[in-house]
């Protein structure tokens, strides 16, 4: 009779590898960045961070940002809505799930029509390129306004503080590709 395998849900994975390296909450905050209280909410599964939160946790625990992510092909839509619920205006998907201990990784970016991305903006080390499939989308990088359209492109230094804004009527997609060191 086949065994059916327990999933993990990502706050689970998060928690567990936390754990085998005898990390506190604490000092997981202190290595992202990122409060106690918000490590405990993804640990509960409450919420869904976005991709610069991934990064700096996967950083900060020595793994593969794909670690954070795998064995979660059945929740991909689950996960996505979520992402839509906790921002209520972008989801992300992975397009590079096995590029385990590697510094680049894709994404695809879809914001809805006439949003900006809620919260003070992104910030992370390494850098970004962005390229506009569908839309018009306004990149800010640091104080620097970028209005981009479908075709154009876009590199700059992730660790000054991003923001994206949808300028269109229409959803918005576009191809994320960042670099970590």
């Amino acid at each position: 009779m086949a065994r059916k395998v327990k999933r993990l849900s990502l706050g689970q994975r998060l928690r567990r590898l936390r754990r085998e390296r005898e990390l506190s909450l604490e000092t997981l905050a202190n290595e992202t960045g990122q409060s106690v209280d918000y490590l405990q909410r993804i640990e509960n599964d409450e919420v869904i961070p976005p991709v610069a939160v991934l990064l700096s946790l996967s950083r900060a625990l020595e793994v593969d940002s794909g670690e954070l992510l795998k064995d979660e092909e059945e929740a991909r839509e689950r996960r996505a809505e979520a992402v839509r619920k906790r921002t209520a205006h972008y989801s992300y998907r992975v397009l590079t799930p096995e590029s385990r201990h590697k510094h680049l990784k894709g994404f695809l970016v879809t914001i809805d029509p006439a949003s900006d991305l809620e919260g003070p903006g992104y910030q992370h080390e390494g850098e970004e390129f962005h390229y506009v499939l569908r839309g018009k989308v306004e990149v800010k990088v640091g104080e620097n306004v970028n209005v981009l359209q479908a075709g154009d492109s876009l590199h700059f230094n992730s660790s000054l503080v991003h923001t994206l804004r949808n300028l269109g009527d229409e959803p918005c997609e576009i191809l994320v590709v960042l670099y970590t060191p």
